[in-house]
């Protein structure tokens, strides 16, 4: 049994690499043309779609609240596995991520990762703060922003959420864009973060949650906000693992 996982990951390297060396030439256009950067989340969306279909893995996006495609969003979701930013290539807006700085250090992936989306080392506070206004700079310029508030894999017991930062909220309510509470209940178990990281075949579930509109908050009240997002997420895990 561990061969066969030990080959089906395997294997999903080579698909995701694969994907991505042959959507690398039309990266370029929004790397170099940023009035297209739509084109990333259309992009991102296909690699996506195809990484699952040619690994084996079912997929179910389920959309509880209404997305209006003419709105921006800001994406907030639990972190628990590496497999949860393909995961969210799956949103169905175009946007970037804001992710850490050590995905600039894959070859080639990395480069086009760091022109196209926000990186962040967190434990550095000219690093944060940078992100933070290139954040704020990225809703004027029109985009939507995926951002995973737990600030990384941390949690020491899975699926118990790590304590979010204020970031996403306070962008947020600063540029009054609503916040959409995201779910991805199993990707632990398909894809653990231990020692041997390993592929384990279970369908992938995707939930976007009613979006929380910023109106009714101030920037007093950014732990208002954050905790109403994190009670959604919460919520939901329980549902899957009471």
């Amino acid at each position: 049994m561990k061969i066969l996982k030990a080959l089906h990951t395997g294997y999903g390297v080579v698909v995701f690499a694969v994907i991505f060396l042959v959507l690398f030439p039309f990266f370029l256009i929004p790397m170099f043309f940023p009035g297209q950067f739509w084109l990333t989340g259309v992009l991102n969306r296909l690699w996506a779609r195809l990484l699952f279909i040619f690994i084996g893995m079912p997929f179910k996006v389920e959309i509880r609240g209404k997305l209006d495609r003419r709105k921006q969003y800001i994406f907030s979701s639990n972190h628990f596995s590496y497999l949860d930013i393909p995961t969210l290539g799956l949103v169905p807006h175009n946007t970037i991520f804001v992710g850490k700085t050590g995905i600039e250090n894959i070859p080639l992936f990395g480069y086009m990762y760091g022109k196209l989306h926000i990186t962040v080392d967190r434990s550095k506070l000219k690093s944060r703060y940078t992100s933070l206004k290139r954040s704020l700079g990225a809703i004027d310029e029109g985009k939507s922003l995926v951002i995973f508030p737990e600030g990384g894999i941390i949690t020491l017991k899975e699926p118990i959420m790590g304590r979010f930062k204020d970031g996403a909220f306070r962008i947020a309510i600063e540029k009054q864009i609503a916040i959409v509470p995201v779910t991805i209940p199993y990707n632990w178990i398909i894809l653990p973060d231990k020692k041997y990281i390993m592929l384990n075949w279970k369908p992938l579930k995707l939930i976007f949650h009613e979006p929380v509109d910023p109106k009714a908050y101030t920037l007093k009240e950014v732990d208002a906000l954050r905790e109403k997002v994190y009670s959604t997420i919460e919520a939901e895990l329980k549902k899957h693992f009471p």
